[in-house]
């Protein structure tokens, strides 16, 4: 069986290093999005944790 050449690289290599190509790509999106949902979930947490401002009321009587 005769070898399909690309640029001096048989089949097997081209997709090996497009599969090693696409493992990178996901695992840097993959990774990215835990780190941006870890730093809104800490985000939510610490405003949830400030105290919140007392409404400002016209009158002292309805207090």
């Amino acid at each position: 069986m005769s070898d399909i050449v690309v640029a001096g690289l048989t089949l097997n290599n081209v997709l090996a290093i497009l599969a090693a190509s696409l493992l990178v790509f996901v695992s840097g999106g993959v990774i990215y999005l835990s780190t941006v949902e870890w730093r809104d979930r800490r985000r939510r947490q610490q405003l949830s944790a400030a105290p919140k401002p007392r409404p400002k009321t016209k009158s002292k009587a309805l207090r």
